[in-house]
């Protein structure tokens, strides 16, 4: 009877974590902060360069497309161009292409605004703000001028 309770006891201690872990990242999304980054809807040959956290049109007059952000290095963004809810990551055998198929978009965040989390090596965060504050791993938003 001790186990059952016991075993009971840590099975709601790990639902709480979970609750608590879910409220955060949702927390996190309505304050400014997420995955997606609207880019220009013309091409990787457009040169107007526009990025935004939210839909819009870009300074050529075309339409913002979302983008999931799958990585940064540098100050590149990686964005697969997927739909609304991607999953995918980057394809481990060929990283020009997300998992689901649709090649990888790489823009640049320099003199964008947009603060977003470099924190290298391992780290899995995909955060972009358009205001400071900190990744999921802890370390701090960066913006590039």
């Amino acid at each position: 009877m001790n186990m059952t309770r016991t075993i009971a006891y840590v099975v709601a201690l790990l639902c709480a974590v979970l609750a608590v872990s879910c409220a955060t990242r949702q927390s996190a999304g309505k304050s400014g902060g997420g995955d997606v980054l609207y880019v220009c809807g013309c091409g990787d040959a457009c040169k107007c360069q526009t990025i935004l956290l939210h839909g819009g049109k870009c300074g050529c007059g075309h339409d913002l497309v979302p983008g999931h952000l799958k990585k940064v290095e540098g100050d590149v963004a990686f964005l697969c161009m997927c739909a609304t809810g991607c999953k995918c990551g980057v394809n481990a055998t060929d990283p020009t292409r997300c998992g689901c198929g649709n090649p990888i978009r790489k823009v640049s965040l320099k003199g964008t605004g947009v603060y977003f989390c470099n924190c290298q090596g391992s780290c899995v965060c995909k955060r972009v703000s358009d205001k400071p504050g900190q990744c999921h791993c802890g370390m701090p938003l960066k913006k590039v001028d």
